[in-house]
């Protein structure tokens, strides 16, 4: 779990009638971010902070959030439980929590005026923990993939969570919300799971789209993935590290990063040790597609979207 790197914790706020929730990542004292945006309709807060040149290099925690636009409001309540807790960027006039966030599109599954709000951020803080619960979960309580024709096609995503541990004490994780256009591929390349064909097994989407216009009222996608490590790095260095990891989200998901799409990855660095920073991002891009097929497999079949198992 990504909860493998010491200081790290979860949380999720699951709201299973509206069919929506969110997910919270609590970080550490010291933690620097970083950010890589490569879909074509992200829906995002505080992001710009992250970027090298700018002033705040720490954050304290990061959403991820159903409700579209929504539920970036979410963060309001996850910046009451931080000032609560005496945790912020110091002002001179106060803490001022740094909460990085951002939202996939799942109004088209539940009930679309229902999503989380304040108080679902600040109970998925209350929540967390080391523990993570995985599939229909949080954030990917309303997650779907392969929607390419629609609800017609569609199967259920979900969120997922991996780690390993490296020489010399590196440790690396990775937590996805899995709300994909496109399908999601096996260990071999193969489809595992994805959009439906009206003829039996799965339609493949990148092939579809070569020879079919795409409805653009289907562009209600987006996945996002934090990787995690206790690794020492610049803010430079940690940017660096979600581009690497988005290499993850390509060889899991087919097609990725369209238009349709807002696939964003955040890159946290607890700093606890140093050590390598390539060998890093490309564990972590490993762990980003491990996380998204776990994603898939732990899914369970919600609104009458089916899930793989």
């Amino acid at each position: 779990m990504i909860t493998s790197v010491s200081g790290i914790r979860v949380g999720h706020y699951t709201d299973i009638e509206s069919i929506t929730g969110c997910t919270v990542i609590l970080c550490p004292e010291g933690t620097i971010a970083g950010v890589e945006i490569r879909g074509g309709a992200p829906g995002t807060r505080e992001t710009d902070l992250l970027a090298p040149m700018n002033l705040v290099t720490e954050v304290h925690a990061i959403l991820l959030t159903g409700g579209s636009a929504f539920g970036l409001g979410a963060a309001d309540g996850m910046m009451r439980y931080l000032e609560e807790k005496g945790i912020g960027f110091k002002t001179g006039f106060g803490k001022v929590p740094i909460v990085p966030a951002a939202v996939i599109f799942d109004l088209n599954v539940g009930d679309p005026s229902v999503r989380p709000d304040p108080e679902a951020g600040y109970q998925a803080c209350l929540n967390a923990s080391t523990i993570v619960k995985e599939g229909s979960v949080g954030a990917g309580t309303g997650a779907s993939i392969g929607k390419i024709l629609g609800s017609k096609s569609w199967m259920k995503g979900g969120i997922g969570t991996a780690s390993c541990n490296l020489y010399d004490q590196i440790v690396v994780g990775a937590l996805t919300v899995v709300n994909a256009f496109g399908d999601v591929l096996d260990e071999s390349g193969e489809i595992l799971a994805g959009a439906r064909s009206p003829e039996g097994g799965y339609l493949n989407t990148a092939e579809s789209m070569k020879s079919h216009p795409i409805p653009k009222a289907f562009g209600r996608n987006t996945t996002l993935a934090v990787v995690a490590t206790n690794v020492k790095m610049s803010k430079e260095e940690v940017n660096g590290i979600a581009r690497m990891a988005h290499d993850g989200l390509a060889r899991a998901i087919n097609p990725v990063h369209t238009m349709y799409d807002g696939d964003i990855v955040f890159a946290l660095a607890t700093g606890e040790i140093e050590a390598e920073k390539d060998a890093v991002g490309v564990v972590a891009a490993e762990l980003v597609s491990a996380s998204i097929r776990c994603a898939v497999r732990k899914a369970k079949s919600i609104a009458g979207i089916p899930a793989l198992t």
